[in-house]
């Protein structure tokens, strides 16, 4: 799908990665950009900056997590600009721990991090399926092909978000519907320590970054932008910032109880309990 004279909705559109696809929708030709956010004063900032760059633009707050929200977050898009060509289901959270973690944090973070994924589908596909297109792409991360040291809420909310999108496209794929998933490792956002609310310098800040999570790099939010739109435009499923992701999902699959020793240094190795 060509991304000129589309209409987008990106949710988690205030900072990082989100922010980065608003600009750069609105920089290659979307016909507006709905810029949707938990921070209403961000998603704000950015939809006006977006506006006195000449772009069409809209914020709106929404809370990914409640499906009335999202759909109001899609009814504001279509009686602004017309019907929804692109969602960008790109909100997420990070929560750290195992099983210990509170019922209140593994049900937040499986709300943000794949019910929100169902709730945007639900808003958006019928209207896609009556005209014969539509493109959803889906923020997951590398954790969701491999996993998160850490944090199993993110690990087991991530494998989810990539197999919904795996879902979606097999189901749909054939009725117009494209579905893309972007499964970064390290981006340089708020998850990655970069300040809230403003860009800085990403080589200062790989100075400082231990751990497996940045041992490939960490890109700039910027440029996973660029790939989801050449993504789009080969309308190619999964989207990889960090294409050694590739590697290690065939070594996974490949040998997995190698894979969960090669795992399980790494883990001790952050951890501090082993060489």
């Amino acid at each position: 799908m060509e991304l000129k004279d589309r209409v987008a909705v990106v949710t988690g559109g205030a900072s990082g990665i989100g922010r980065a696809l608003c600009r750069t929708f609105a920089q290659r030709g979307a016909a507006a950009v709905v810029v949707s956010d938990l921070d209403g004063p961000g998603a704000e900032a950015v939809a006006d900056e977006l506006t006195d760059r000449g772009a069409k633009a809209l914020a709106v707050r929404t809370d990914v997590a409640d499906s009335e929200d999202v759909a109001a977050l899609v009814a504001a898009a279509t009686d602004a600009f017309g019907p929804v060509d692109i969602f960008c289901a790109n909100a997420g959270i990070i929560v750290a721990g195992g099983p210990e973690v509170s019922d209140q944090d593994w049900d937040r973070i499986w709300a943000v991090n794949v019910k929100s994924h169902i709730y945007a589908a639900r808003a958006v596909l019928p209207s896609m399926l009556e005209r014969g297109e539509g493109y959803l792409v889906h923020t997951a991360s590398a954790a969701g092909l491999l996993t998160q040291l850490g944090s199993a809420p993110y690990s087991v909310t991530k494998h989810a978000a990539v197999a919904l999108a795996e879902w979606l496209s097999i189901t749909y794929g054939d009725r117009g519907i494209r579905v893309s998933c972007l499964c970064p490792q390290a981006v340089w956002t708020g998850m990655a320590g970069a300040p809230k609310g403003g860009d800085s310098d990403l080589p200062d800040a790989l100075a400082a970054t231990k751990g497996t999570a940045t041992g490939d790099g960490i890109v700039r939010p910027e440029e996973v932008a660029d790939l989801v739109i050449e993504a789009m435009a080969d309308e190619r499923f999964l989207i990889l910032p960090h294409p050694q992701v590739a590697t290690y999902e065939q070594r996974r699959a490949g040998d997995r109880e190698r894979w969960l020793k090669g795992m399980r240094r790494s883990q001790a190795q952050i951890s501090g309990f082993g060489g």
